[in-house]
Formats: structure tokens, sequence, C-alpha cells
């Protein structure tokens, strides 16, 4: 139903990246970096060169000393004006091999770099696609979590309809600021009485929002029929929403 609202395709390329990556393949990033070459190179990315320095790694790993030297001058050369530090550090592993115990080269043998392959392909992925790192409903999420957080919230008393209440919602606020609240009184057009816990307001379809007090009073005398007085709206009581305060 919502496949043609998604691109299917460009998702399961992707998928084939990051599973190839993690067998510790860098054929289909490379493939990757080819389709989308110049628009990598429009946003000065440099994963392509990232992924020819692993390769040239793992012929090191491999022993294969003479392919790793040719593979270098083919590969690794034409990114000596920009890349002249990195291409330094890692030629140097022909020396140290991949047993040193050179902590500043014994680091480019580690598997975690493959983990990195994969973090950084995300990146470029996303970047090209005008996607961001970060999923867009934790992000709408957050928006609207930061309106409602407060200390209150995060109390054991904490009412259930307040979304804070539970742990999930809990959690992706954690990080974000507490709302900035100002102590505001309400009261109610009709009564011209405070609205608060014990007299709640309550909102009418029309946005209109007026206290429980005066709402039942009318209800009581309506046959369950409530009259907005500012718009002459009618509706039942069943139809109000209750209105809370934080």
């Amino acid at each position: 139903m919502f496949q043609e609202l998604v691109d299917l395709e460009v998702f399961q390329e992707a998928k084939k990246v990051v599973d190839a990556l993690k067998n510790q393949e860098v054929g289909p990033a490379l493939a990757w970096c080819a389709e989308n070459k110049s628009r990598l190179k429009k946003s000065k990315s440099k994963f392509e060169f990232q992924l020819r320095l692993q390769e040239f790694i793992e012929l090191v790993r491999a022993e294969n000393y003479m392919r790793a030297i040719l593979y270098a001058r083919r590969y690794l050369a034409p990114w000596g004006a920009t890349h002249l530090k990195e291409l330094q550090l890692v030629m140097t592993t022909l020396a140290f091999r991949s047993n040193t115990e050179c902590t500043k080269y014994k680091v480019l043998f580690e598997p975690k770099q493959w983990d990195f392959l994969v973090d950084q392909f995300k990146q470029e992925f996303y970047k090209l696609h005008g996607m961001t790192l970060e999923p867009l409903l934790n992000i709408y999420l957050q928006a609207g979590l930061s309106a409602l957080k407060t200390p209150y919230c995060f109390e054991d008393d904490c009412t259930k309809e307040d979304p804070l209440s539970q742990e999930n919602f809990r959690k992706l606020a954690m990080p974000l600021p507490y709302s900035k609240q100002h102590h505001s009184k309400l009261v109610c057009y009709i009564t011209k009485e405070l609205m608060d816990t014990e007299n709640p307001p309550q909102v009418l379809p029309n946005g209109y929002v007026y206290s429980s007090k005066a709402l039942k009073e009318m209800a009581e005398k309506n046959n369950g029929k409530i009259t907005c007085p500012r718009t002459g709206l009618v509706c039942n009581y069943s139809d109000l929403v209750k209105a809370y305060i934080s």
C-alpha cells in the first residue's frame, strides 16, 4: 500500500552496501561511489578514499605486500594532494605489519574500522538523499515533548494523561531542556471563577475554553446541550475535551 510512497530500491541498494561492509567487502560500496561520483565530489566526500585505505590495509594484513604497493600506486596516489597525512600513515603499515603493537598503527587493523565504514556510508547516504541521521519521528516527538517537559513529569504522582508519564517518552525527553512555564491564572468567561485542578477547563469543538463547573451547570439545564456564549455553537456535553494545566 505504501510502497509507491517510498523509494524502496534506493534503500534496498543501501542495505546491500551495508551488509557487504559488515562482511568486510568493499566492492558494492565502491560501485555505489562510482555511481554517485559527481554528487559525492560536490559534497567533498572522502568515503571512497576511506574504502580504498581499508582495501589496502586488508592486502597488508594478508601479507600481499607487492600487490598492496601496486594498489596504492593506482588507487591511493591520486588522493595524495588532499589526504597526504592519512596516506602516509597507512603506507607505513608496510613496515609495521598487522601484528604491530604500536597503537598508532595497530588501530588500523582492528575490526572496528569496518564498523566505522558502515557508519560513514550511512552518513553519506542520508546526506546524498537529503535525509537526517536522526529519524524524523524522533525529531517531531522531541519537539512536542520539549513543550510538555516539566520537573513534575518525572514525579511518581504524574498523571497518566501526561505523555511523559510513560517511560519510553521520558527516555526520549531526558536530554531535552524543561519548557519555559509562566504561572498564569485562567479565569472562566462565564462564571469569572478561577480554573484549576479542582475546576478544570474544558474545550468546546470550536476551540473555546470554559470551566467544568459552568459547563456542567449549563448541560444540566439544557438536557446535556452546551451553547458557546461567544459564538452560539451548540454541542453535546460529551463532545467536550478536558484541558490540562501544567
